[in-house]
């Protein structure tokens, strides 16, 4: 099948499909004589196991390690599941950090009268916050 199709029948976009295979996710295709991809249904299976990780929030490198495990039939499934675990406690982590900026944008927007810019709380609290706290996440730190 073509690249439409099995952009069509895994729910992957086409440029998405592309970098999979750019990034060494999905093998090369088999191209047809006219030099067209042509995509067998094991390769549309492996795209919807991929598409599924991304939407489980895996990443790239996890998503390759699940990939390995599922392709040798040797491997134990207790692999899977250090690695489903770890992601589980990531997950849950970011879920934290969520709440936690949640409840002070919460307090932050409560604060706000309205006023003149001058003297807007959000935007002081963003100063302050910035100045007097210590950042402690690793988006914050790159």
């Amino acid at each position: 099948m073509k690249i439409s199709d099995a952009a069509a029948a895994s729910g992957c976009h086409l440029e998405t499909i592309r970098y999979y295979e750019r990034v060494g996710l999905m093998p090369p295709p088999a191209r047809t004589a006219s030099g067209y991809r042509a995509y067998r249904p094991a390769e549309v299976e492996r795209l919807r196991f991929i598409s599924r990780g991304r939407e489980l929030g895996f990443s790239l490198e996890e998503i390759r390690s699940l990939l390995r495990l599922d392709d040798d039939s040797k491997m134990s499934c207790g692999d899977v599941d250090v690695i489903a675990r770890t992601h589980l406690a990531d997950i849950r982590q970011r879920i934290d950090e969520l709440h936690r900026m949640a409840t002070e944008l919460e307090r932050v927007i409560a604060e706000c009268a309205g006023g003149e810019r001058g003297h807007c709380t959000i935007l002081n609290a963003l100063r302050e916050m910035g100045a007097a706290s210590e950042c402690t996440n690793a988006r914050c730190r790159a």
